[in-house]
């Protein structure tokens, strides 16, 4: 397949940033889709990627510092809150959801046409070996691969409303948290060509997500959603996953002598197959405790 965007196009949508490292721009690739980005995305600047990249590769305390806190925190409130009345938060935690749901679903708009645009004009090895800033990493989409990074760390708020309201912490719920952190800091500072598969399924499964977070706040759950739902799509995602870190892991040990003909970190995929097999395991044990054993139980109320 290729690019719909003419050869002059083409040379016309690749820059260069200061370390003369190429990228293209999806939305000067295909003009017909420039209406629908902001200002500000077609106005980033060619540094911007190297400048987050020295950024986060200088400060790895970081997410070490936000964990933790976090750790302190799942242990610490539970303790705190045991002899005191459950808060109402419910309204807070509805915007807060409601919130994430529309950031996660701009984010899948933005990314996910770039990770088409890779799959229909590059080969499954380049797919997985080119370099971050030069596939995806740069302009704007590069944007929201920081963000997505970067919103890991706020995302760990989620947490405070089980606790103030006397929900109970599961091992799989700050697990989950606490691994993606650390996996997404490294990922981009290692620049991980696989990347983007990892970011567009997150977007987009967190889109639903928090989206049903939201509803079930506002005491309006559609039938059509269900937890059910939301949990296969999570398992899909860790079976994706897995399946990506081990064609990474081939091209990996298939690219030659050359360092340079694959960009894959090998600590990189090794801990991202664990952490995706480990996702795989405990989401599916999670679904055949809680809606295959349930049938032979009764029905039970979802808070």
């Amino acid at each position: 397949m290729s690019l719909l965007a003419s050869p002059a196009r083409i040379a016309e949508c690749t820059r260069d940033n200061f370390r003369g490292t190429p990228y293209q721009e999806l939305w000067c690739l295909y003009p017909p889709t420039e209406v629908l980005y902001s200002k500000f995305e077609k106005s980033t600047n060619e540094d911007f990627y190297p400048d987050h990249l020295v950024w986060v590769q200088n400060n790895p305390a970081v997410p070490l510092i936000a964990v933790a806190c976090y750790v302190a925190f799942i242990t610490l409130g539970p303790a705190i809150m045991k002899n005191r009345e459950a808060f109402n938060f419910r309204k807070a935690m509805a915007s807060w959801n409601l919130f994430l749901s529309l950031f996660s679903f701009a984010g899948m708009m933005r990314t996910l046409p770039h990770l088409l645009h890779n799959l229909g004009t590059m080969s499954g090895r380049e797919v997985l070996c080119t370099d971050a800033e030069t596939a995806y990493g740069s302009g704007s989409t590069g944007i929201w691969v920081f963000a997505f990074c970067f919103s890991k760390i706020p995302e760990l708020f989620d947490t405070f409303f089980l606790v103030a309201h006397k929900k109970p912490v599961i091992f799989l719920h700050w697990y989950h948290h606490i691994t993606v952190l650390l996996y997404c800091w490294h990922s981009y500072a290692t620049k991980s060509p696989a990347g983007l598969f990892f970011i567009v399924m997150n977007y987009a499964v967190h889109a639903i997500m928090y989206g049903y977070y939201y509803l079930t706040c506002i005491k309006a759950k559609p039938k059509w959603l269900n937890p059910m739902i939301i949990t296969c799509a999570q398992i899909s995602q860790m079976v994706v996953g897995v399946v990506v870190q081990l064609m990474s892991f081939y091209y990996y040990h298939t690219a030659g002598s050359s360092p340079a003909a694959c960009e894959i970190k090998q600590q990189n995929v090794v801990a991202g197959f664990m952490m995706y097999g480990s996702y795989l395991f405990l989401f599916a044990q999670f679904f055949a405790c809680r809606y295959l054993t349930r049938k032979k139980k009764g029905p039970k109320k979802i808070d």
